[in-house]
């Protein structure tokens, strides 16, 4: 052990604690420290951050670290500071701080008291912070999150592509690149942009045996929330992304899992900074368990018992993926990663880059497709993912961490059609992509086969009857496996390559698993979700029974204990406590304690002398009760506005105001709209027909009408039984 690695480790003590570093982290730091750039490749949770904050510490002068979000910045400057003595240690200089914030920051860095110094990419820029970091002893300029050079990243950012000419304005010190993924494309790309074609490449391996991948068909929103749901609450406690694509999906994603019983924030850039800043920090707080969040939440967030990664919306590339799940189980556990995936989504991700040049717009689209491939790939998912990233990986060593090597689906002899295939691309001499080829195979005369007279190739049409799904999972496999290659500079135009020539030399037997298809399904709103199922119907007819009997003992209506879709909904769910009987559709809080008791006694002697296995996702409860509409609503009633009026504000039809509040009478809550009804009926009139309500069996409204022959109308004695029932009921 030399001298100097004995020193490292000693500082790695002092400092952080540490008794060995990890992988390359010591070769990475003398590297830095001997005054050479070097570029990083290493996957989250490999310990990149340390591999400059180490030198940074060590060396003379301020750490120039450049990052690209403010949350990072915060984050990390907040774990330096843990360490040092001082909080001077470490600052960020971004568009957050106020002008005296600022000039502390540059007084501390002036006096040597700062030893890193974040700086977000468009501070960097400035002429003031050029002037500025001229004026004082920088020892080295660490660009963080890298692949955002590239525009074949995931996060792309046009300000990072002059970083190396700022640092040369700023001095001629050695730079450090970054990034948790980089293809062999983003690679070269970052090197190119930073002048770094020379540096020392460290490339850990991407593997992260502790992950386990899963891909599930995303259904109809509905069912999709209650797939998420019982997953989230098989792991009660534990902490968790959701990842969404739109800001208002995180928000309406939260609000449901919080009205079913979860512990969940939005996290989007379109908050505020205040909220923002506080729902990451009650994540990493644990007063959170669950963040919904687009992506500007994560990169570089420090949690490292993150249990779960769920992708609720197809991510737009493998880098957004690979990253974005490299955030579950950075301390080394088991972590799961979660991908709900829809055709649909994907077609939707490509009308987004129909306003894009043409460059960009092929570049996305190509992104996008290898996103669906690995979605619907029936092979091993580690072999495929680390594959993208130029590794070689055998499927065997997986350890059954993915759902294709933990339930394989069947496998049939592909052998002559691998050498169709391969003959194909041969053939097509690297000048066409991947459809091109499932075109040829497949017997499609499409304009671009005709124009190449591909038409005529002796393998057209030859695999009609296996389908284009087919003819695309076995290129995938010749692509994984290392016999076709595709060409990075020229957009996924496919080549065979000198493994998959000496394999037409001498085939040798390939069986393979059939991708899967997935359905495409369309959208349906979010505070239109219901539950569809098939409850328990003889469960249903005794609390049917029972609602009689209540009712009867009551001097009540049975409609009035509980409506009908509550008795399904019981019969599906078992609610067998009082707050899982407030999650059941219809019934709130003042119901489930007014009636609930002898319902959830039923219940659960059912469940025990049948043997039921209750549902996990017991609740899927809407928010839509929740929408500022209906607070707008009760908010006018109490304040005794009319109800013609209050439907006039909401430019709603009067019927439609009443079919609201009714809806919000029969969950349980409570209205007081005697206002509006003394002016049509006096207090003995509506005591007589409140009276006649209670004889009712169901709620039938033109039945009362008729009893008072027509004295009141439909929508007046309509109001009168939402009265009726919120005195009565709740």
């Amino acid at each position: 052990m030399t001298t100097e690695a004995v020193d490292l480790k000693r500082s790695l003590k002092e400092f952080f604690g540490f008794d060995s570093f990890k992988g390359m982290q010591e070769e990475v730091i003398s590297t830095i420290l001997n005054g050479n750039d070097c570029f990083v490749i290493m996957p989250t949770g490999a310990g990149k951050s340390l591999c400059y904050q180490l030198p940074a510490i060590i060396c003379n002068g301020t750490a120039i670290i450049i990052s690209p979000l403010i949350a990072l910045m915060k984050n990390q400057v907040d774990a330096i500071r843990g360490f040092g003595e001082s909080d001077s240690i470490a600052h960020f200089l971004n568009s957050s701080l106020t002008k005296t914030q600022t000039a502390k920051v540059k007084a501390d860095v002036a006096a040597g008291k700062t030893k890193m110094l974040y700086v977000a990419p468009e501070t960097l820029k400035k002429d003031e912070t050029i002037e500025f970091l001229r004026s004082v002893k920088v020892s080295f300029v660490a660009v963080d999150e890298a692949h955002c050079i590239s525009e074949w990243g995931h996060d792309f950012r046009p300000e990072y592509r002059r970083i190396k000419q700022i640092v040369k304005e700023i001095d001629d010190v050695p730079m450090v690149a970054l990034t948790a993924t980089a293809t062999p494309k983003v690679q070269l790309d970052i090197q190119k942009s930073l002048n770094m074609v020379e540096a020392v490449v460290y490339k850990s391996s991407f593997n992260r045996s502790n992950l386990y991948y899963e891909v599930l068909p995303k259904g109809s929103k509905a069912q999709t929330m209650k797939d998420l749901i019982s997953f989230i609450n098989k792991r009660k406690g534990k902490s968790g992304i959701v990842y969404c694509l739109s800001r208002k999906k995180t928000e309406e994603i939260s609000e449901i899992l919080v009205a079913n019983g979860i512990n969940a924030l939005p996290y989007h850039a379109g908050l505020d900074a205040k909220t923002r800043a506080g729902n990451q920090d009650a994540f990493l707080m644990e007063d959170c368990d669950v963040i919904c969040a687009t992506i500007a939440f994560g990169m570089g967030i420090d949690k490292p018992d993150v249990r779960y990664v769920i992708h609720y919306d197809v991510p737009k590339s493998l880098e957004g993926y690979y990253q974005e799940t490299g955030r579950s189980g950075r301390d080394g556990l088991d972590g799961d990663c979660v991908l709900f995936y829809n055709p649909k989504d994907t077609e939707k991700l490509e009308k987004f880059l129909k306003d894009k040049p043409v460059a960009e717009r092929e570049i996305g689209t190509q992104l996008i497709s290898e996103m669906a491939y690995f979605a619907e790939s029936s092979q091993c998912r580690r072999k495929s993912l680390l594959h993208y990233f130029g590794e070689s990986f055998a499927a065997e060593d997986c350890n059954k961490m993915c759902d294709n090597c933990r339930n394989p689906r069947e496998k049939h002899d592909v052998t002559n059609e691998l050498v169709m295939a391969l003959e194909t691309v041969q053939f097509a001499d690297g000048k066409v992509a991947i459809k091109h080829i499932v075109d040829v195979l497949s017997g499609t005369a499409s304009q671009e086969v005709r124009a190449y007279k591909h038409d005529q190739f002796k393998h057209f049409g030859k695999g009609k009857e296996k389908g284009a799904n087919f003819w695309k999972t076995l290129i995938r496999y010749a692509q994984v496996n290392n016999l076709i290659e595709k060409n990075i500079e020229r957009y996924g135009l496919l080549s065979i390559n000198q493994e998959g020539l000496e394999y037409l030399k001498k085939p040798t037997k390939v069986e393979l698993a059939q991708d899967r298809e997935f359905d495409s399904v369309n959208d349906d709103d979010f505070d239109k979700i219901q539950l569809e199922a098939v409850y328990d119907q003889t469960l249903f007819n005794k609390l049917k029974d029972l609602q009689k009997v209540v009712a009867k003992e009551m001097g009540l209506p049975p409609y009035v204990i509980f409506q009908e879709p509550s008795l399904e909904d019981m019969a599906f769910k078992y609610p067998m406590t009082i707050q899982e009987m407030e999650n059941i559709s219809g019934v709130g809080k003042n119901k489930a304690r007014k009636f609930g008791k002898p319902f959830i006694e039923l219940i659960a002697q059912y469940v025990d002398e049948n043997n039921i296995e209750r549902p996990d996702d017991l609740v899927l409860k809407s928010v839509v009760n929740k929408s500022a509409k209906k607070i707008h609503i009760i908010q006018n009633i109490d304040k005794k506005v009319p109800l013609d009026d209050i439907a006039k504000g909401q430019k709603m039809d009067y019927d439609d105001l009443l079919a609201e509040l009714e809806a919000i009478v029969f969950s349980g809550t409570q209205v007081d709209i005697n206002y509006f009804i003394d002016d049509i009926i006096d207090e003995e009139g509506k005591d007589e027909i409140f009276d006649f309500f209670k004889t009712m069996d169901t709620n039938d409204i033109d039945a009362a009408v008729d009893e008072f022959e027509g004295e009141f109308t439909h929508e007046e004695m309509k109001v009168f039984q939402i009265q009726f029932m919120s005195d009565v009921a709740n």
